[in-house]
């Protein structure tokens, strides 16, 4: 083999051995994402609500009423990844259990508008909804997606 061909083949072999580690390292990384419960409870949270928001604006006040306990009382990630992320957020775990609370008493809130027939009242406990859902992404989701997804 000359030293031209030699040095094609190893700088092959390099090549696809730094493309094996990169593509490794994806895989891992989508593995971990795939895993966290968390994100699909937002998801699954940020469906409920847009249907809740298309709700008011057609004045349905059932599909609200039926929707807000969906939102208050929404799925929990699974156990194990529960206390990864209270222990994650450590001294501040209070405060991330009272804005998820807030969340749950809005909605409340806002079901009990909406049974009454009561818009005005209805649109002021979404916006509860909203402000502590916002509260808790300003504080939380940056580290958070920084901590277990190791993104920036």
């Amino acid at each position: 083999m000359t030293k031209v061909k030699y040095l094609l083949a190893l700088l092959a072999a390099a090549t696809a051995t730094l493309v094996a580690v990169v593509v490794l390292a994806d895989a891992r990384a989508a593995e971990k994402e795939k895993a966290m419960g968390l994100r699909l409870v937002m998801q699954e949270l940020g469906r409920d609500m847009q249907a809740v928001a298309g709700a008011i604006s057609k004045e349905d006040w059932a599909m609200v009423a039926k929707l807000a306990p969906e939102i208050g009382r929404h799925a929990q990630p699974p156990a194990m990844e529960k206390m990864r992320i209270i222990k994650w957020v450590g001294k501040d775990a209070g405060q991330f259990r009272a804005l998820d609370a807030r969340v749950g008493q809005a909605a409340d809130d806002m079901a009990a508008a909406a049974s009454r027939g009561d818009g005005a009242e209805t649109i002021r406990a979404f916006a509860d909804v909203q402000q502590a859902c916002l509260a808790c992404h300003t504080q939380f989701r940056k580290p958070f997606v920084k901590h277990f997804y190791q993104r920036p």
